[in-house]
């Protein structure tokens, strides 16, 4: 594995964070659903490029929080950093970090795939430019967060280097084929020699914005890490919050 090394460089640059999913997530067959509306990918597809195209005339605020945690459960190091995600007329995204992040890990470090992961993996969009990229399969229905649900394993047809992608459960509402929960970790786990660069499981919730969008409001993940020294629990919570659409002086947030 890679140990932490703790240095005198920027703090921002330097955390590596190695993750492994401790367990596997068992889900059950779910009996008695109807068939699916045919193509149900395309459509799931169509509404998530609407949706990433009206997020993208927000603004909002992402609070990363990572804790090394002891058997008994209590915080021993933490991560946290805020940043401001923001959208330029063209679409463009830049990301601006509030303040300076705070760091007291002891035993893990990010890595820059921990950071895209945050970036394009937890806040998943199955967009149409990303759909061909996986297969899928459908594996029933389910109500959840009183939205009647079908619910769509996905996973990656191949990986190429350097690619981080999905692998997990959608579960995708069935009135308008918005996907309001995505469970699953981000792949591949990288794995040398010499070095482990491994990666949590994770659930990431949506909420309606906009009155009609589903937009991430909430990722955790909580895992006991087997390490080639030793086993390591962590704690990772990420909030997408106040979202802002341009030119509004409102503001939308959640209760916590």
């Amino acid at each position: 594995m890679q140990a932490a090394i703790h240095t005198a460089d920027s703090v921002a640059k330097n955390w590596r964070m190695s993750f492994i999913l401790a367990s596997a997530v068992l889900f059950p067959v779910l009996c008695g659903a109807e068939e699916p509306p045919a193509h149900l990918v395309r459509l799931i597809a169509a509404r998530e490029s609407q949706t990433a195209e009206v997020q993208s005339n927000y603004t909002y605020r992402q609070t990363v929080t990572l804790d090394e945690l002891s058997p008994g459960g209590f915080a021993q190091g933490t991560y946290r950093e805020v940043r401001d995600i923001i959208f330029s007329p063209t679409q463009e995204r830049t990301e601006q970090l509030v303040g300076r992040p705070f760091l007291t890990l002891a035993h893990i470090q990010l890595t820059d795939e921990d950071f895209r992961d945050m970036r394009d993996i937890q806040p998943f969009l199955l967009t149409k430019d990303q759909a061909f990229l996986y297969e899928t399969e459908f594996k029933g229905e389910e109500s959840m967060d009183g939205v009647d649900c079908f619910v769509v394993q996905i996973r990656p047809r191949q990986l190429l280097d350097g690619q981080r992608l999905f692998d997990g459960m959608l579960w995708v509402s069935k009135k308008d084929y918005s996907v309001i929960r995505s469970e699953g970790q981000a792949v591949p786990q990288i794995r040398t020699l010499k070095t482990e660069n491994l990666f949590p499981h994770f659930t990431t919730l949506r909420q309606k914005v906009d009155g009609d969008y589903y937009f991430p409001v909430m990722t955790y993940g909580d895992d006991t890490l087997y390490f080639r020294g030793g086993a390591q629990r962590v704690r990772l919570t990420i909030r997408y919050t106040d979202y802002r659409h341009f030119g509004a002086d409102s503001k939308i947030t959640y209760d916590k």
